[in-house]
């Protein structure tokens, strides 16, 4: 048994927060994205965080540093748009294996560290596998339907090298996360095992989805118990929900995945809906009281914060539910 699942059979692990708002706190310029390795590069990377793992290596890390030291037991990978779907945006796709190897890298270092300094708590790094800017399963062109700007045996391919990437820069735990359209997740967990069977390693895969309003639905058209059923031959170590809604608005699909999978739940809501300015208002004690309840009410095997999340969020959400019990996964009875 890997000793993540050990881990979770004792107690409710936490996942850390939002890498791009706490990258955004740094309100870096156009140089400072470039670094000097790029300094006379042709286009715009402003904006391109993943690239910071390159250019500010030092900010990444201290990020790193940061949620760890609010008590995570798993950091992520600054590799959300690592793909070369996502890095063709800024004309980058030919340093993906490198972005993917040099940010888990840095977060392999800093959980090693912390596990370093106490044995008795293990930190593990999840690579960020993304949902990329294209979607196989929606047209982006009203006029044309039946159009894709990408197929599920294209995004196969980038979603393997990201992955291949990742395992080399040691991390411990695939997390396929703010899937929007199932068919896009579903060729990462192709990718995914496909790479698993020829290279014989044992990384296990971590799946959130994310609902795009009130209706519950995925962004390519699915209810969250449509889009368990549809994810579940990749035998996750665990299903959830990120992104795009507060923790008070999840709690209805976490609840609703929480009765229905038979694998972990996991959890890593927005600090609440962003304001008229781009942020988000939820302080870290109306966030933990409301991810308190979840775990009070049995739903949570990991949790942690995607958008406007900041460690002082993890600390407080960590402060009220590390008394919890873990989810108890149900038994599978076969037919």
């Amino acid at each position: 048994m890997h000793i993540i699942e050990q881990l979770l059979q004792d107690r409710i692990l936490f996942l850390d927060g939002a890498m791009g708002t706490m990258i955004q706190k740094h309100k870096l310029n156009e140089e400072q994205y470039r670094g000097s390795r790029f300094s006379d590069y042709a286009h715009p990377l402003k904006g391109n965080n993943d690239l910071l793992s390159i250019t500010q290596p030092d900010i990444i890390s201290q990020i790193h540093h940061d949620f760890l030291e609010a008590g995570a037991d798993i950091i992520e990978t600054n590799t959300f748009n690592s793909t070369t779907v996502s890095m063709a945006d800024y004309y980058m796709e030919d340093i993906v294996d490198e972005l993917n190897k040099v940010s888990a890298q840095l977060a392999r270092a800093a959980a090693d560290a912390y596990t370093a300094k106490n044995p008795d708590k293990p930190r593990f790094v999840a690579g960020s596998l993304g949902p990329t800017n294209k979607t196989t399963s929606l047209s982006p062109d009203v006029n044309n339907p039946g159009y894709r700007a990408i197929n599920f045996d294209e995004l196969v391919v980038a979603y393997k090298q990201q992955a291949d990437a990742l395992a080399q820069g040691g991390v411990d735990i695939f997390l396929i996360e703010t899937v929007f359209d199932t068919l896009n997740c579903k060729a990462a967990i192709f990718a995914i095992l496909e790479l698993k069977d020829e290279q014989n390693f044992d990384i296990p895969i971590m799946i959130s989805g994310t609902i795009t309003d009130a209706s519950g639905r995925t962004l390519s058209g699915q209810t969250v118990e449509a889009f368990w059923y549809s994810v579940s031959h990749a035998n996750p170590l665990s299903i959830g929900l990120n992104c795009a809604l507060g923790a008070d608005q999840m709690r209805p699909f976490i609840k609703e995945l929480s009765d229905k999978a038979w694998c972990r739940i996991s959890a890593h809501p927005n600090a609440g809906l962003p304001n008229e300015f781009g942020e988000y208002d939820e302080t870290p004690e109306s966030m933990s009281a409301v991810v308190g309840e979840f775990a009070s009410s049995g739903f949570l095997n990991i949790i942690g914060g995607c958008c406007g999340t900041t460690p002082e969020h993890l600390k407080a959400i960590i402060d009220r539910v590390q008394s919890e019990k873990p989810r108890i996964v149900p038994e599978v009875v076969s037919q």
